[in-house]
């Protein structure tokens, strides 16, 4: 399932997994109701989920733990509760405004480097990545049937950042190229 009408960070993304903890705070093993708006691509449901009268997706923007996603927004109200948390600077909106970036810019690799993964401590530690990364950089990759080689989704997985290549969450991206 899909919450409609919001975008929160991706897991690996700056504020990505308080975000999934907000959501469970709200919603995990509790009954709840789903007003279904869509089936995604992906065959997903997408839709607002209740608990009890909570609006679970505008608390969720409300606490700053995801932005009103413009692309398939219909209800305007999310966009006050954004504003609202953005000048009181909850959740994500207490990072630094170089580590906030929407998680439709996320995907498509159009944010800061810092906001997209972040930077090694030092040039020591940068050395060892690119000897074992086989020379790959993050140049927007999204999909396994892009990647040349296991190593190459290796590194998009764990330097890049580009969760999606592991569908499973088992930490091996693109189980038919590693297997």
């Amino acid at each position: 399932m899909r919450l409609g009408e919001i975008d929160t960070p991706e897991r690996k993304q700056p504020y990505g997994t308080r975000a999934q903890q907000t959501l469970s705070e709200l919603a995990y093993n509790k009954q709840a109701r789903v007003v279904v708006q869509d089936t995604d691509r992906y065959g997903r449901t997408v839709g607002r989920v209740y608990v009890g009268s909570l609006d679970v997706n505008a608390e969720m923007v409300k606490q700053g733990a995801a932005w009103a996603y413009r692309q398939y927004l219909k209800d305007q109200s999310l966009l006050k509760l954004e504003a609202d948390a953005k000048a009181a600077k909850r959740g994500l909106w207490g990072l630094p405004e170089a580590e906030r970036c929407p998680p439709w810019d996320w995907r498509k690799n159009a944010c800061p480097m810092s906001a997209v993964a972040p930077a090694p401590a030092s040039p020591a530690a940068r050395a060892p990545t690119a000897a074992t990364s086989g020379g790959f950089t993050c140049a927007g990759k999204r999909y396994c049937r892009e990647m040349t080689n296991c190593e190459e989704a290796k590194f998009y997985l764990t330097q890049c950042g580009v969760s999606s290549l592991d569908g499973n969450h088992d930490g091996v991206p693109c189980e038919k190229l590693c297997r």
